[in-house]
């Protein structure tokens, strides 16, 4: 009897422990990283970790958060902890049946550190049962990191920066207007109209011009003459006609006083209706929407006059505000405004600057210099002279950064924005520093301010590459062969496209080598690999540490 009971009582213990159950400790195998290895984007290090818990593994009481961690040689950084649960325990975690085990899905991110590309992923476990600490070893689950994408920062390097353009242009149209009034019904020549500014003008246009016919040349002169919408209209046609041929004849005559030839172009409109309605349109008459809405209203140029006549307490207002306004001759001398040959302003920039335009000296520096040097000199006669214009500064931020002056560059680019904050070029520019700096917030502010600059396609694909978002990246460069290029089209695999655009990189330097050694290896060309690494290590030392440690080539580094 007494040997049944110590029986039963170990029968007992046996079944509670059993129902109650040890934890079992977790294995590698319980967890499946994506990406493996691990990925750099747009700055930080995130994976997806599955969680595959086997049945009768998870105790109904326990709680355990599993934290992972990435060790590298120099650091270690850990990742935002996630917590499962057995099936009896009051909480709000994920919930893990003992009997059937069951899944879970983790999403971590950690900031990328310099010495990541060659790490190990390992999960950590804080474990517990009621007050009880369960002692979990760590396990290993993922190594990398693939650092492919981080190579923004340095490919940004080599990128086109915004120069602000020069508004400079050597031929300038220009007009000289003059207008001719008339008085009702005739088609004379008064000396009041003669003698008035916009006329004496326009004479004075005329001899400047046969005054210097090397920087101003005479291209037409164009008539336009009118009648009142007022009378009948076979007789408006031939007084508007009258007056075009007396204002010709006088035009006719001013040329050859100047001994100047050109064609005269002449029109006449015998019923001015359009000028008749923007004059009402632009005048104080209390009843002008009703004048409007009847010339809205009528086709026909005869009834339309009738109806407004009809409006007997409006018309004597328009007889003296409008309709002698559209009595007139309208005359336009159409000539060009030569600049400066480039040899003569060159000349000017060494001997007397100040004689030069802002736009003529931004050219200078834009276009018709050669070097550097030469580019500095002039834009520093631009800030001298000039000193409230920005572009002069944003250009020499670019010449600065672009011959490793950094600091230099940054200032230039401050200045140019202290007097522009809108400035598109020097804000794309601080935008592409930043890129290079690592700093992508910064750079998506400064280059959202940047639309209008001339680069501003190349400065969108290097954000959306820094961002991340390889495809649209890939769609910014489609008129840029750059290493950026080649390496947005790499990270969204388009390697047709990368490979196209690696042959029309003119000046390859050490980084265009390293792109074609990891486009090989993504390709499997084992001979290429070792070929592009080797010509990118001797024009570029320093990238020998790099490759051992990239995970492009772990195949090819054991």
């Amino acid at each position: 009897m007494r040997k049944n009971k110590i029986w039963m009582s170990a029968t007992c213990i046996a079944m509670l422990l059993t129902s109650c159950g040890k934890q079992k400790v977790f294995v590698a195998g319980n967890f499946a990283v994506s990406p493996t290895p691990l990925e750099y984007m747009a700055g930080d290090v995130p994976a997806t970790i599955s969680i595959n818990v086997p049945a009768k593994t998870m105790n109904k009481k326990a709680i355990i958060t599993c934290t992972p961690i990435i060790k590298w040689d120099g650091g270690t950084s850990a990742g935002d902890g996630f917590t499962l649960q057995g099936e009896k325990v009051e909480a709000n975690n994920t919930i893990i049946s003992y009997k059937n085990g069951g899944h879970a899905t983790m999403r971590f991110s950690v900031p990328f550190e310099e010495g990541m590309e060659k790490c190990e992923l390992f999960m950590q476990f804080n474990a517990r049962k009621g007050k009880k600490v369960i002692k979990m070893p760590t396990v290993k689950i993922g190594y990398g990191t693939q650092c492919t994408a981080s190579l923004i920062t340095k490919t940004a390097k080599t990128a086109n920066f915004g120069v602000a353009p020069d508004n400079f242009q050597r031929v300038i149209n220009q007009k000289q207007e003059a207008a001719i009034k008339f008085l009702i019904g005739q088609a004379n020549l008064r000396g009041s109209e003669l003698n008035s500014q916009t006329v004496q003008d326009f004479i004075a246009t005329l001899k400047n011009i046969k005054n210097d016919e090397q920087s101003l040349v005479l291209n037409n002169i164009e008539i336009s003459a009118y009648a009142s919408p007022d009378g009948a209209y076979i007789i408006n046609e031939k007084l508007a006609e009258k007056r075009g041929t007396v204002s010709e004849d006088y035009v006719n005559q001013q040329l050859k006083q100047n001994q100047l030839a050109t064609n005269v172009d002449t029109k006449y409109t015998a019923e001015d209706w359009e000028g008749f309605q923007a004059l009402v349109s632009q005048s104080n008459l209390p009843d002008k929407d009703i004048i409007l809405r009847v010339l809205s209203m009528y086709q026909d140029p005869e009834q339309r006059e009738q109806e407004i006549r009809n409006v007997a307490l409006l018309y004597k207002e328009l007889a003296d505000a409008v309709l002698p306004e559209l009595r007139r001759a309208r005359m336009v001398i159409n000539y060009d405004v030569i600049g400066r040959s480039d040899d003569a302003i060159m000349e000017l920039v060494k001997t007397n600057a100040a004689k030069l335009s802002l736009e003529e000296l931004i050219y200078a520096a834009n276009t018709l210099s050669t070097t550097d040097a030469e580019k500095e000199m002039i834009l520093k006669k631009v800030v001298a002279l000039f000193p409230q214009d920005y572009r002069a500064y944003n250009n020499l931020g670019e010449i600065a950064l672009r011959t490793g002056r950094v600091d230099d560059a940054q200032g230039f680019f401050r200045q140019a924005l202290s007097i522009n904050p809108n400035a598109s070029e020097p804000n794309v520019n601080l935008g592409m520093m930043a890129i290079q700096n690592g700093n992508f917030q910064d750079a998506e502010m400064f280059i959202a301010k940047g639309v209008a600059a001339n680069n501003i396609d190349e400065a969108l694909g290097h954000l959306y590459l820094a961002q991340g978002k390889y495809s649209q990246a890939s769609a910014k460069f489609a008129k840029s062969a750059n290493n950026s290029a080649v390496l947005s089209n790499i990270l969204s695999q388009d390697y047709a496209d990368a490979q196209k655009i690696l042959t029309n990189i003119k000046n390859p330097d050490a980084m265009t080598f390293y792109l074609r050694a990891i486009l090989a290896a993504r390709m499997n060309e084992k001979a290429a690999v070792k070929d592009y690494l080797a010509q990118a290590i001797a024009l570029d030392p320093s990238m020998a540490k790099r490759a051992a440690n990239d995970a492009e080539f772990s195949d090819y580094n054991k």
